[in-house]
């Protein structure tokens, strides 16, 4: 969903990249298992929510990219139509 103010949108995209740094490092800083299994499967999990994190991320990125191309053709409208009555 995206708001109307930019805010908004800067504000997920802010929280967005804190969670894939935090879930970065948690992913670099897990200690080893020494070979002795059961970890594979939580750092699949982890690199799967890492990817769709990423891709939340990039969606967000054009999303934001799409709001504000329409506020800048609304400005040249708003203006035009100013010039227009003067």
């Amino acid at each position: 969903m995206i708001r109307s103010g930019d805010g908004s949108l800067e504000s997920a995209t802010q929280r967005l990249t804190e969670a894939l740094e935090a879930l970065e490092s948690k992913v670099q800083n897990r200690p080893s298992d020494g070979g002795q299994g059961g970890g594979d499967g939580d750092a699949e999990q982890l690199r799967s929510e890492l990817n769709a994190a990423r891709e939340r991320e990039r969606q967000l990125e054009e999303a934001a990219a799409e709001a504000s191309a329409a506020l800048g053709r609304a400005a040249e409208q708003i203006r035009a139509a100013l010039e227009e009555e003067a």
